[in-house]
């Protein structure tokens, strides 16, 4: 089993990238396969160094690795080669319609009832024309000849599918200036390196009625070959992904604090009945199955993610998350807030209430109140219990109780108003820290 992950370096992974990446690659580990990726870069306007790296720092980030790696501006020989044996067999076909000749005939033809497919009228060309044409300096750019028949499949998603073929205009595969279109290169490229699982979004589900007859043009065996189309994400009202959450990328959620293993594990569920959860790739390879894909589209939901980062985070050891903690954290501080924690990204402000100097808001209306907290402060040391004994003696002294009795404490202690269990915090707190806390507050 060999499959491939084939991004665009015009810009960064978003979640719906990472799905189809992380589909691909838990089917190959399953079953012992191997995972390439490749960069499909032949756009050389939009693409971008940075945007290379970033593919490789962000699949990494998620834990995924692969086993072949290549770019296609690294094979354009192989593309050449495999045109000028496709112009051999008459398949491939130069052409010189503009872009406004096109959308005149399309329009044309919708007004005469026809379906707006190309008429391949450039097939008609005489040998004197063509060579007038080009005489004239005018640059072909050149379709293929689809099979007047339809293709069908068993996809490993959706069931069986059929495209007509007659229902589509002929591909252009070459551009004017010579350069290869994804739809060309993507199947030379699965044919020379016998890619023989083909995992991605439902929108490529007519590309690939044609990528399988361009397949069989250039020689291969497409019943070789298996399909699998991942129905597309939406948000949470139902709309398209990639005009809201899909435009996030995994830079921006790996910013914000998001937990590779919380992503992965969501992602490999998404769109099936299997309850997500978090895990290494490596971990969740064993169950993955395809079958289990649902065909409706599935609903990205960004609680559901924060959830399962929670359980990471809340789950997570020290040791695991010490490089991304304040120099002054330690195994005790974390174990007092990781279970209070959505994202990582909160965890230096509450390492700063244990071990740092924060200024507590000042409370006015409760400064009586919290002055007879600072005289009523037990002396060190402190234990778990300390917090419990305090408020405890402080109930019959202010005659509060319930949320007027623990909050301004709380806030005074912290400066939140919600937070870690307080018996946790107050003795790593440390009673120096908790008098300034409360004078300050109290003043």
């Amino acid at each position: 089993m060999k499959l491939r992950f084939a991004p665009s370096p015009t810009g960064l992974l978003h979640a719906g990238n990472a799905r189809l990446a992380v589909a691909n690659w838990l089917l190959a580990r399953r079953h012992g396969g191997t995972f390439v990726l490749r960069l499909d870069d032949t756009d050389t306007e939009r693409t971008k160094p940075e945007f290379i790296a970033a593919i490789d720092e962000d699949l990494s980030w998620l834990g995924l690795d692969w086993d072949e790696r290549f770019a296609q501006s690294s094979r354009l020989d192989l593309y050449a080669s495999a045109a000028d044996r496709l112009k051999a067999s008459k398949r491939l076909y130069p052409c010189f319609e503009s872009e406004e000749e096109l959308t005149a005939k399309r329009e044309r033809r919708r007004r005469e009832g026809k379906a707006p497919v190309y008429d391949r009228e450039a097939l008609r060309m005489t040998p004197e024309q063509l060579e007038r044409a080009l005489a004239n300096g005018k640059q072909p750019y050149w379709r293929f000849m689809l099979s007047p028949r339809a293709v069908q499949w068993q996809d490993a998603v959706l069931g069986k599918r059929q495209v007509k073929l007659q229902a589509i205009s002929d591909p252009v595969l070459i551009r004017a200036d010579g350069s290869p279109l994804y739809t060309f290169t993507s199947v030379v490229d699965d044919l020379e390196t016998g890619v023989t699982h083909v995992v991605r979004g439902e929108d490529h589900v007519t590309n690939t009625g044609i990528q399988i007859d361009l397949y069989e043009a250039l020689g291969g065996n497409a019943s070789r070959l298996t399909f699998g189309h991942l129905p597309l994400l939406t948000d949470m009202d139902g709309g398209p992904l990639s005009k809201r959450l899909g435009a996030i990328s995994l830079r921006h959620l790996r910013r914000d604090g998001i937990e590779p293993a919380a992503l992965v594990g969501y992602l490999a569920a998404l769109g099936t009945s299997v309850d997500p959860v978090p895990g290494t790739p490596r971990a969740l390879a064993k169950d993955y199955d395809l079958s289990r894909v649902s065909h409706s589209s599935a609903r990205f939901d960004m609680r559901q993610l924060l959830a399962l980062n929670r359980r990471v985070l809340h789950e997570a050891s020290f040791e695991s998350v010490r490089d991304r903690l304040p120099e002054n954290a330690d195994g005790e501080a974390w174990d007092a807030i990781r279970g209070n924690l959505d994202l990582m990204r909160e965890a230096p402000a509450w390492i700063d209430v244990i071990r740092g100097t924060i200024i507590p808001p000042v409370q006015e209306n409760e400064r009586e109140f919290l002055r007879a907290a600072l005289d009523n402060l037990p002396a060190e040391p402190w234990n778990e219990y300390t917090w419990a004994g305090w408020v405890e003696a402080l109930k019959p002294i202010t005659g509060r109780k319930g949320k007027a009795l623990f909050l301004p404490l709380r806030v005074a202690l912290t400066g939140e108003e919600h937070g870690p269990d307080l018996k946790t915090l107050l003795p790593l707190i440390g009673r120096e820290r908790a008098v300034r806390r409360l004078t300050l507050s109290a003043n």
